[in-house]
């Protein structure tokens, strides 16, 4: 930004602010995630506090609460009236604990899992991951899958919204994860049955939350490698969710190319994903995510609608749609032909 006062024939003021901003970015993340491990939201979900009454609920001091809490304020995650703090609209919904929408495995995961990740970023986009996330098990898988769980909710709301499955029968999710995308469309639709399948794994983790949402009648819960091994068939509807982006793009064209092997003619194909424009720049979170999903996988990337398009056209899908979900993510839809 140039100002518009400067000495005639000076060399025009440049205002670094830009930079400053984008660097000290991971300040403002750590704080958030340290004010989410240390339940500052979930201690305000009930009512205001004072920093005292604060501190006593986190079981903290009173310096280190207000650190946390006013950091929150500036960041506008928190309020301060006076000597009293409280939630705002944003942390009440999304980090007290409160509402369906709850985002704190999402702050957990990017903080115990991605966070140290990125701070090797450099040298992973140059030398490529030591270890795939799709891979890992244990502890860390959990985080990870409850944090995409988390992160992908508000797009799976509005998949429910704006989906009619009322010609469909069966459904493969191809790479489901935990299943939650398989639970909440067979929750909307009581007429569909589906097969969530991926790797071995997370396959057990699915296998639990299909049990306690009550649905393992209707939801079953597959191992597989969906580049390799011949998918489960029967299906009229496969969805494709939160996966593209794990891969690069020979991968995707044998992934859809598989998929296609396992249906009939007419079958629907929906993926959703990070889809970007031509350029690769917009949505802006999308073109941060590439970064992420590099760091975590060997061919990991964001791809724009023209490139699944194509990839479609390959592999014996009709491109018939592109739509909006939620914040960055987006539908493409097909037909088999």
């Amino acid at each position: 930004m140039i100002t518009a006062k400067q000495a005639p024939g000076s060399p025009p003021f440049i205002d670094p602010a830009p930079i400053f901003k984008i660097a000290t970015g991971f300040m403002a993340a750590k704080h958030l995630f340290a004010a989410n491990e240390l339940g500052l939201f979930e201690a305000l979900a009930d009512s205001p506090a004072t920093l005292e009454a604060l501190a006593a609920r986190c079981g903290l001091t009173r310096r280190v609460t207000r650190i946390s809490a006013d950091a929150m304020v500036a960041l506008g995650l928190l309020e301060r009236d006076g000597s009293s703090y409280r939630n705002s609209s944003v942390a009440a919904t999304f980090l007290s604990g409160q509402t369906p929408a709850d985002l704190r495995p999402l702050l957990r995961f990017w903080d115990k899992v991605s966070y140290p990740t990125w701070g090797n970023l450099a040298s992973l986009l140059s030398k490529g991951p030591s270890q795939n996330l799709s891979t890992v098990s244990g502890e860390i898988q959990e985080l990870a899958q409850a944090g995409i769980a988390a992160a992908t909710a508000g797009p799976l709301r509005a998949l429910i919204a704006t989906l009619d499955l009322s010609d469909r029968r069966r459904l493969l999710d191809v790479g489901g994860g935990n299943g939650s995308w398989s639970i909440a469309l067979a929750d909307a639709n009581l007429h569909l049955f589906a097969t969530v399948l991926d790797l071995p794994a997370v396959t057990p983790i699915a296998t639990q939350r299909i049990a306690k949402a009550g649905l393992s009648d209707r939801i079953t819960a597959q191992p597989g490698n969906a580049l390799r091994d011949p998918l489960p068939n029967g299906h009229d509807v496969c969805l494709v969710a939160n996966l593209i982006h794990y891969f690069g793009p020979e991968e995707n064209r044998m992934l859809l190319g598989n998929v296609r092997a396992a249906v009939e003619p007419g079958s629907r194909l929906l993926i959703a994903d990070f889809w970007t424009d031509r350029s690769h720049t917009e949505p802006l979170m999308a073109a941060l995510m590439a970064g992420e999903f590099a760091a975590h996988e060997a061919n990991g990337d964001v791809y724009s609608v023209e490139e699944g398009r194509a990839w479609m056209l390959e592999t014996g899908w009709r491109f018939t749609n592109h739509r909006p979900l939620a914040g960055p993510f987006s539908l493409v839809v097909g037909e088999a032909v």
